[in-house]
């Protein structure tokens, strides 16, 4: 079992004190979208939140970017009831400098690196130098990646910095909305690349680590409210929430790594 699902003491704590500093003075029902890179961090401390603010969280999920009606662009795009949107910093910025999102309302939440992963038994190629991952890549029949921030990374900047484009046209494939962890679970890849955070909570696979140091990218995740939305201060609480430094253990447990210093 994978050790992303954290039920430490310290959670209950932080809540009182994240919230103490300002939080929703009366019960709210918070509309969230978050993109998968943060999702299981979001999942593990949600409870925790709801119970010590007395808001309650509608949770949906999206991807960032792409062309899908989850993605969190199309949802505010057809005036989805959205207050609280997470997701991958750049398109985030996108987002505010459109003004679909409140001013001034961005907070940083995680860093996110790529890892590559295999189905669950399969012999795990050595991928921590720069030609043990090209050699990954070309020895896999089939290869996934995802239409967000990772994929759009590997299709558009890594194969060209590991020099097999050509050679990898026709067998590697951006999978759209799907989590490439579950197209390598059910076999439909032997090889796939993502999020680390969006890979640790699949089951069925296993993850044989970061991209190279060379060739790694780390994501930004970040909350922000979308402007317009009636619930400001409560959605103000819960960005606090999520980014106070209590909670850092919390969301490094899935694979991120925390902006926030741990206590």
């Amino acid at each position: 079992m994978r050790p992303h699902t954290l039920r430490h003491a310290a959670i209950a704590t932080l809540a009182a004190l994240a919230l103490a500093a300002g939080g929703a003075a009366s019960a709210t029902e918070l509309h969230v979208v978050s993109s998968g890179g943060f999702a299981q961090a979001y999942k593990d401390l949600a409870g925790a939140y709801e119970r010590s603010s007395g808001d309650h969280l509608v949770s949906e999920w999206g991807p960032s970017m792409g062309a899908t009606k989850n993605a969190i662009p199309a949802r505010l795009a057809r005036g989805e009831p959205v207050d609280v949107v997470i997701m991958v910093g750049d398109a985030l910025d996108k987002l505010m400098a459109e003004g679909r999102l409140e001013p001034g309302s961005k907070v940083s939440l995680a860093n996110s690196p790529i890892a590559c992963a295999v189905r669950h038994g399969a012999a795990r190629p050595d991928i921590s130098s720069v030609a043990g991952l090209r050699a990954a890549f070309l020895g896999a029949r089939h290869v996934a990646y995802s239409d967000s921030a990772s994929g759009e990374y590997i299709k558009r900047e890594l194969m060209d910095k590991l020099g097999i484009r050509q050679q990898m046209e026709g067998k590697a494939a951006q999978i759209p909305a799907t989590p490439v962890g579950e197209i390598i679970a059910h076999g439909d890849a032997d090889f796939g690349c993502q999020q680390r955070s969006e890979l640790q909570p699949v089951e069925g696979i296993d993850i044989v680590g970061l991209l190279p140091p060379a060739v790694q990218l780390q994501t930004e995740f970040a909350g922000a409210l979308v402007r317009g939305s009636g619930h400001q201060e409560a959605g103000r609480a819960l960005l606090r929430f999520l980014a106070a430094p209590a909670n850092a253990g919390a969301i490094e447990a899935t694979g991120l790594q925390p902006v926030a210093a741990t206590h």
